[in-house]
């Protein structure tokens, strides 16, 4: 996927946000949870993570049931990001 395609379908799913990103993105924005900088529905190339603190390499994935169809492609992205030196929860 280009660049432009990838930032294109972010700010799509920023606009879309499910009721639990809404919540814990309450949370997370305006440097909340001690400073840390949140950006939501970010790329980190070449997936769009949910919620990234990139100061900490840390991503917040809320997974929802759409999740349990992708759970192959969850993991891989999960083993990219690790390799990349990310720290990954899921909720």
């Amino acid at each position: 996927m280009s660049d432009t395609l990838l930032k294109q379908r972010a700010r799509h799913l920023r606009k879309n946000m499910s009721e639990a990103e809404k919540l814990l993105w309450k949370h997370l924005r305006n440097r909340q949870p001690e400073g840390m900088k949140f950006r939501r529905n970010h790329p980190v190339r070449p997936y769009i993570v949910d919620f990234v603190c990139l100061e900490k390499k840390l991503v917040i994935e809320v997974d929802g049931g759409q999740h349990t169809e992708t759970v192959e492609y969850d993991k891989k992205r999960t083993e990219y990001l690790t390799r990349k030196g990310y720290r990954v929860i899921g909720f």
